[in-house]
């Protein structure tokens, strides 16, 4: 596919959509933007994945700062999760150099898909009503915390998609999770994005088209979650939107 002008304006429009819908659940998007890009013809390990987690980054920064403004977010709970994503994404990125776009697109859809399912179970209960203790927060957080992100500098996905179910597993009410989520991604996303630079992979103007559009989305997605939405409905929504992108994914390889 050529690439025009056209090709990033699509990229931005896309883009802001995408970042108004996952910032209602605390995540970056980055599990759709780096398809986003892949379909419109950029590649995938030089363009797709390190913007897929600054833009992450970007929109669960945006979300963070609103959710903090509500008294939404658990620092002494996400710190420790924060810090082991911090520390792990660059780990992923440098990987990527040694693994097949293939089988990092085939795990790419087979994590996504089980976000997706989980998610779609999750939206049929109710609230939970008690948290785990601190310290099982802070354990339980650093270790999911670490592997999410590893996979978030691997995949360019952020990692949100397995923090945002941990949390609610602790017992984070929806709302919490997804402002504790986007606090806890913020720093993975930027890691593993830096980690991407050090290997010299960026397109500076996708970036600063698809920058504008996620801070508008991500505003306006975290406000709606703030004030609007209901949480069953937003995780329904959600683990129907990253399953079709899973089996959209999985069709391009086998289709």
């Amino acid at each position: 596919m050529e690439l025009n002008l056209w090709s990033y304006l699509l990229a931005g429009g896309l883009i802001f959509i995408i970042s108004t819908l996952f910032s209602m659940l605390g995540l970056g998007g980055g599990m759709f933007y780096v398809p986003v890009f892949k379909w419109l013809g950029f590649p995938l390990k030089a363009v797709a994945i390190p913007l897929g987690l600054l833009l992450n980054g970007v929109t669960t920064l945006s979300a963070f700062l609103l959710y903090a403004r509500e008294g939404l977010v658990d620092y002494r709970g996400g710190l420790p999760a924060a810090i082991a994503g911090l520390i792990l994404a660059p780990v992923g990125a440098h990987m990527v150099q040694y693994v097949s776009q293939q089988i990092l697109i085939i795990l790419f859809a087979a994590i996504v898909s089980i976000a997706g399912i989980r998610t779609l179970i999750k939206s049929r209960q109710g609230e939970p009503t008690q948290k785990a203790s601190n310290h099982q927060r802070m354990v339980v957080g650093s270790i999911v915390g670490g592997g999410a992100g590893f996979i978030a500098g691997l995949l360019g996905i952020g990692g949100g998609f397995i923090v945002a179910p941990m949390l609610m597993e602790l017992g984070y009410p929806t709302k919490n999770a997804a402002a504790t989520t986007a606090f806890i991604v913020t720093f993975s996303s930027f890691s593993g994005f830096l980690g991407h630079v050090a290997e010299g992979r960026i397109d500076l103007t996708l970036a600063a088209v698809s920058l504008l559009a996620v801070v508008a989305g991500s505003q306006l997605g975290a406000w709606f979650m703030a004030k609007k939405a209901q949480p069953n409905w937003v995780k329904g929504f959600y683990g129907i939107l990253l399953i079709a992108v899973a089996v959209k994914l999985l069709f391009d390889i086998f289709g």
